[in-house]
């Protein structure tokens, strides 16, 4: 099974600033994709800069060619599916059809309850999901979308010429729990995960890959009751929190180790975080590029 190798760089930077070099040089060396997270702010860096992951992705596009690029993940935290999927239309003719976008239910925090609202809890969460996903898909693929729903609703939305990509640009479904799993059976072309989060502090590598197991596992389950045969999915990994941190990117050969096992579970793109020094994803960035650059030839 071939595997992808993808990277995701944080909105950390100011685009005249460095922020632009980073997006070329990840085309330069030959990722798959380059991603960045949608959120107003996030945990550690929340009190430093933190740029909006639209406008950055819209900036990227200019400046690649080739590169893919998405979001890990958008969540309905602070977006709402119809002006969303403006932007998501617009950005996908702008970068010539190479948008991917990473959806997932979010979490509690800062973005939970930035627009002044309490944070819902993870029942609250999936079922806006469960409302946001579909909307979204038909506002993606239909001209003209008149919806009332308990969360979201559309009134004659209108995106017109829709996508690049056809019917639209892809979903990659973030889940690990049977609603979350089923939405990314029926309208995801990619399935994300990042790991067990109960096991990330005092877990093993070993514990982890049984854990990612299960979850593939479950995947396919959920794609047997819609229909859907599971190899359509691509299964894409966000690493950096399992309990092997950071190690997989110590050392070219520890990487290839750790893509190999996770290759073998069913995994077709693993992503790993673009070095930021003084932080949980600091790591040696002539190592980062030699991964980069030579990893998957290694593993065949």
């Amino acid at each position: 099974m071939s595997l992808r190798l993808s990277t995701v760089i944080l909105p950390t930077d100011r685009w005249h600033e460095g922020g632009r070099e980073k997006w070329r040089r990840a085309e330069e060396l030959g990722f798959h994709t380059a991603y960045t997270y949608d959120h107003l702010s996030w945990r550690t860096f929340r009190d430093g800069p933190w740029f909006g992951a639209l406008p950055t992705l819209t900036a990227a596009a200019t400046a690649t060619e080739r590169l893919r690029l998405g979001t890990l993940v958008t969540s309905p935290n602070f977006r709402h599916p119809v002006t969303l999927a403006k932007e998501l239309m617009s950005l996908d003719d702008i970068s010539g059809g190479r948008i991917t976008l990473g959806i997932g239910a979010g979490g509690n925090g800062s973005d939970a309850t930035a627009l002044g609202q309490e944070a819902w809890t993870p029942k609250e969460r999936a079922d806006r999901l469960g409302e946001f996903v579909p909307l979204l898909d038909r506002l993606l693929t239909e001209e003209s979308v008149t919806e009332r729903g308990t969360f979201y609703s559309a009134e004659e939305a209108r995106n017109i010429p829709g996508c690049v990509q056809r019917p639209r640009l892809p979903f990659a479904v973030a889940a690990t729990g049977p609603r979350g799993l089923r939405l990314a059976a029926r309208y995801g072309q990619a399935w994300v995960t990042t790991g067990d989060p109960k096991i990330f502090e005092e877990g093993t590598p070993e514990q982890s890959v049984e854990a990612l197991r299960g979850q593939i596992e479950k995947l396919g389950k959920a794609c047997a009751e819609t229909g859907r045969n599971v190899a359509e999915l691509d299964k894409i990994l966000l690493t950096g929190f399992t309990p092997d941190r950071g190690r997989p990117l110590e050392s070219l050969d520890a990487f290839v180790d750790f893509a190999g096992t996770h290759r073998d579970l069913g995994f077709t793109e693993i992503v790993i975080h673009w070095p930021i020094a003084d932080s949980d994803f600091a790591a040696d960035q002539a190592v980062f590029e030699q991964i980069a650059t030579e990893a998957l030839a290694q593993l065949g």
